[in-house]
């Protein structure tokens, strides 16, 4: 599918400020982290930060929170890609908090790890003395999301108060931050989700399977089309059934709800994301556990 010339000039100007923005991580920071997921919006970070350093390699790690529920399909990506760039992985897992009894498993029928890996997260955060993580979150994805600055500051505990956002005016970023602070840092905050898979297009970006419609057991629990896994307890009445499904975000399994889809091509994808009357992350249960549930999660240290 071949884009405008409007469209590619949005594009060019949007992968411009990503470029600076990770730059400019670099030029201020020591130890910056790019957070890794495996998911379209990562994928898209990794692509830029090659490109923001070519012909060298990408100058800091990718650090991955594994919830251990993750889809085997997004593991082996992950591994493939690091493997073809050769890019430097660090995995932190959640298992690890559990075993060392920083955190609980949950119980019950809509048990998830997802909420878990914030301990996970800033304990690889002050492990590995990181004073900047950068991250793929969009503005466009979420109601919290949109109150993030391009870097934004988080305290001594890893914790967010969208009140005392620092003003960020034209393209200058201010990373000062006191002994045991940090950013995260979002070069993605002004893109869409139509906007990534144009890109992901353009550039010819290899991409998860998880993303493109394919046949899969489903349970459908609370407006939400849950993949059959091993973590995943039915209640009564329920049961699986094969459909034709495809996943906006890609997430921790017990979570990440996929949709009815016959898109098996990106060209397909852009198509439906055009037209869609829901938003990406409608099919998250972790963000219906309340009205804030992302803003509650992200001022704990969620990304």
């Amino acid at each position: 599918m071949s884009v405008s010339s409007e469209t590619a000039r949005h594009l060019d100007t949007l992968e411009s400020e990503g470029i600076h923005v990770i730059r400019e991580t670099a030029a201020q920071f020591e130890r910056p982290v790019l957070m890794f997921s495996g998911g379209k919006d990562s994928l898209t970070m990794t692509h830029l930060a090659r490109k923001a350093f070519y012909p060298e390699p990408i100058p800091f790690p990718l650090l991955h929170v594994d919830t251990g529920h993750n889809f085997p399909e997004t593991l082996r990506f992950r591994d493939d890609l690091m493997e073809r760039i050769g890019a430097n992985l660090i995995v932190r897992t959640v298992q690890e908090s559990i075993d060392k009894g920083r955190v609980k498993e949950e119980q019950g029928p809509n048990a998830s790890r997802n909420k878990l890996q914030i301990v996970t997260l800033l304990d690889a955060l002050d492990e590995l003395d990181v004073d900047s993580a950068l991250g793929g979150a969009r503005r466009d994805e979420e109601k919290a999301r949109a109150k993030e600055r391009f870097f934004s500051h988080r305290d001594r505990f890893g914790q967010w108060d969208p009140k005392k956002q620092r003003p960020e005016l034209w393209n200058q970023y201010n990373g000062r931050r006191n002994p045991g602070e940090h950013f995260r840092v979002f070069p993605l905050s002004n893109w869409t989700e139509l906007d990534v898979w144009q890109y992901i297009e353009r550039e010819g970006l290899e991409i998860p399977s998880l993303y493109l419609a394919h046949k899969r057991d489903v349970v459908e629990r609370d407006g939400s089309l849950l993949a059959k896994s091993d973590y995943i307890s039915l209640r009564e009445g329920e049961h699986y059934a094969e459909k034709m499904v495809r996943f906006r975000t890609i997430g921790d399994m017990t979570c990440t709800g996929a949709i009815e889809s016959t898109a098996t091509t990106i060209p397909e994808i852009i198509e439906e994301v055009a037209t869609a009357n829901h938003s990406e992350r409608g099919g998250r249960t972790d963000d219906q556990r309340s009205e804030a549930a992302m803003e509650d999660r992200k001022r704990k240290g969620y990304f």
